[in-house]
Formats: structure tokens, C-alpha cells, sequence
């Protein structure tokens, strides 16, 4: 199961299907960005703080961050954005907000588990919204941007509070907190094969909740230190009602040699 080329139809998908996360940013945050303020988002609904944006350095990539918000943004903002993305679609919607502000912003097709296109130290901040639940292994994603961060950079990202996936999404989505999983969680082992063939047809994302060993844990030993977080709600009910950590988002900064 090729599942980098499942999650790259499934965005592809969700740009029709007009989900937050592929919606061009609004034309107030783009000028905002435009007058000094950066208002960039690593959860569906809390900003991050504006502490964390004050040192984020020139040369930024955009990690698997494609829909036109946060390359958009950073780009308005005067930064130099790589943008790297799996998806085409989400691709585009940047390369629509770049023609129409006349931005310039260097954009990728690729996976984030690979960043060989980059050299070592490419990056004084890498920028990584929620979508490390995409992937089935998060360290081999941690040590790369350790490779292409400098001394002193910057790593912040977000992901989904491993618990979110213990819960029967169908009766999630008609009202009930119903547990059905074991954790870690995976769609290759937690799911039936009759489950996966559906999401395929159904173009969904595949998706792994990771532990938070391997979330901490692995930024820790790939040369970090963490030195931010907080959490955020999903804004959706009832799950709002029951989790109050539905994201989790992390500050990091490699340690200088």
C-alpha cells in the first residue's frame, strides 16, 4: 500500500471538497502579513503566538504546508518560502494566491519524509502545520529537518493528540464519543482491508496516530530542544466537549554544535 500516493489523491480531493485546510488565506492576514503582522496557524483554529514568529529567520520552508495559508503568508510577510507539498492541487492553490499578490515563493512537489532536494542547513525555520498524522513514521521526518535546519533554527510544527484516534468516527460524526481503537493507531493494521478499499474509493486520507514517545522523544533525538508549546481545540463537536488537547503544537530549536 503506497500510502504517500493515497494521501496525495486524497488532498487532491479535499481541495474540491473545500476543507480548511485548502482554503486561500483571507485577504486581511495577507495584508496583515504585508504590514509586519504574521498571524500563521499549526492547528484548525489557535494562531501562533507571535513570540514564536518573531525569530523565524529569513529563509523558512513550508513543510507539507500547501492550500495557500501559511507560504502565502510568510512570503507576505518578507520571508524567503520553499513550499514542499504532496499534493497538487494544494500546490496550486499557492501558485493562485502568489500570482494574485505577487509573491514570490519557491514551490515543490514532495513528500516530507524525503528532503534530499535540500542541502544541509538549508533553513533558518522550518514550518510544519498539522499533517505528520499523515505519515507512518515521524522520526525519519524529524531527522530530516534536523539535517536542513542551521545551528540555532527553528522547528514548529502540530499534530493530532494521539487519543482523537480511539473514537468510532461514524458515531463521532453522528454526535456519539463511541471508543473502538486500540493506540498507536494505524490505517494499515488498525483498520479491515474491506475499511481500506472503502477509503480509497472514497478518496480519504490514511492516517497514524503516532505515540507521544515518538512525537517528544523524536524531536529530542534528532538535536532539538523544545522550547514551546500548546494546545488547541479541533472545533468540532462533541469532541470539544471531552478533549480539551485535541492538537498539539511544539516550538523547537536544533542545538548548536
Amino acid at each position: 500500500m503506497d500510502v504517500t500516493q493515497l494521501n496525495e489523491k486524497a488532498w487532491d480531493s479535499e481541495v474540491e471538497r473545500n476543507n480548511f485546510w485548502t482554503r486561500i488565506a483571507e485577504k486581511e492576514k495577507i495584508e496583515k502579513a504585508f504590514d509586519g503582522r504574521l498571524e500563521i496557524t499549526l492547528t484548525p483554529c489557535a494562531e501562533v503566538p507571535q513570540d514564536w514568529c518573531a525569530e523565524i529567520g529569513k529563509k523558512v520552508l513550508a513543510l507539507a504546508a500547501g492550500g495557500g495559508q501559511q507560504a502565502v503568508l510568510l512570503a507576505a510577510a518578507g520571508h524567503e518560502v520553499t513550499l514542499l507539498d504532496n499534493s497538487s492541487a494544494q500546490l496550486e492553490q499557492d501558485r493562485k494566491a502568489a500570482r494574485e499578490w505577487n509573491l514570490s515563493i519557491d514551490i515543490r512537489k514532495g513528500t516530507m519524509c524525503d528532503l534530499s532536494c535540500f542541502p544541509d542547513g538549508a533553513f533558518d525555520t522550518v514550518i510544519n502545520p498539522v499533517s505528520l498524522n499523515f505519515i507512518p513514521e515521524v522520526r525519519q521526518v524529524f531527522r530530516e529537518v534536523s539535517r536542513v535546519l542551521v545551528d540555532g533554527g527553528r522547528f514548529m510544527f502540530g499534530i493530532a493528540n494521539p487519543v482523537m484516534y480511539i473514537f468510532d468516527v461514524k458515531a463521532l460524526e453522528k454526535g456519539r464519543m463511541k471508543l473502538k481503537y486500540t493506540l498507536p493507531f494505524s490505517c494499515e493494521t488498525s483498520l479491515s482491508e474491506k475499511q481500506r478499499q472503502k477509503m480509497r474509493e472514497e478518496n480519504d486520507t490514511f492516517e497514524y496516530s503516532h505515540t507521544l514517545d515518538d512525537i517528544m522523544n523524536g524531536v529530542i533525538s534528532e538535536g532539538f530542544v523544545i522550547k514551546g508549546f500548546y494546545s488547541d481545540h479541533s472545533d468540532f463537536e462533541p469532541v470539544d466537549s471531552w478533549i480539551q488537547d485535541c492538537y498539539l503544537a511544539f516550538l523547537c530549536e536544533k542545538v548548536r554544535n
